[in-house]
Order: structure tokens, then sequence, then C-alpha cells
């Protein structure tokens, strides 16, 4: 095997994750190649480093905080969302009391009624997505106490 063969599979073999044949092939080439066998040493260090490791304890002050961040944005997060369900619905239904007697009309021609329609949907999508955005801005809003 050449060096650029055996490279891609170092971490497998040292995982013990590769096939007895490929095992074979590659220990062989590493008994023959300096520079893939310094390469495969410097990983079998870093497995050894890695393995020492573990993660930190943190303190309960620590995970009641992180939980309570969590709770919040989830909270905050769903409220948002049905906020803007609800407007939408509320919008959208105000808009089909005022289609229905549009479109009740025989009077009016149907591309008329469909432009109408398509237009007030999209400004009342619009609108709640504006409306939506600058609470958000607001609230995040970096300068707002910088005086102009």
């Amino acid at each position: 095997m050449k060096c650029e063969e055996v490279k891609p599979y170092l971490m497998s073999h040292l995982d013990g994750e590769i096939e007895p044949d490929k095992k074979t092939e590659i220990e062989k080439h590493l008994a023959e190649c300096e520079e893939c066998k310094r390469e495969y040493q410097a990983f079998v260090k870093l497995k050894q480093e890695t393995d020492k490791m573990k993660l930190a304890d943190l303190s309960d002050e620590l995970w009641n905080g992180y939980w309570k961040g969590v709770y919040r944005r989830v909270e905050r997060g769903t409220g948002w969302v049905l906020l803007s369900m609800g407007a939408i619905i509320l919008l959208c239904f105000g808009a089909y009391q005022f289609f229905k007697e549009l479109l009740g009309d025989p009077n009016i021609s149907l591309i008329v009624k469909i432009g109408v329609s398509m237009g007030a949907l999209g400004a009342i999508v619009l609108l709640v997505s504006i409306i939506r955005e600058r609470l958000f801005l607001c609230k995040t809003e970096r300068y707002k106490e910088v005086q102009r």
C-alpha cells in the first residue's frame, strides 16, 4: 500500500474498526514507512491524552441557571409562535368576512376578486411579520439608550 492509501485508515486502525485483511496491509506498511509510523504514533499519543479527559462536574447553581435559560427561551419562543398564529387567524377571519361580502357580489369580476384576496392575505402576513420583528428589535436594540 502507498502512504496516501494508508493515511485515511490510521485512526480506524487505532480504534480497531478495520477489517483484518486491511489491518495486516496497514501494519506491514507502518513497519516499512517511517513517515506513516510517526503519524500513527502521534495519533496513539493523542488518543491516550483524550482517553484521560473527562467532563468537569458543574455546580448545581450553574445547572439551574442553564435550565432556567432554556425554559425561558422555549417559553418565549412558544409565546411568539402562538401570538403570531393568533394574530394571523384573527386577521384572516376579518379578511374572510370582508371577502365574503366582496366575493359574494356578482357585479365584481373574478380577476379583481382574486387580486384583492391575494393582496390582502399577503398584507396580513407581512403586517404580522413586521410587528413581530419590530417588537423583537426593540427588546434587543443595543443602542436604545444612546442619545442622538
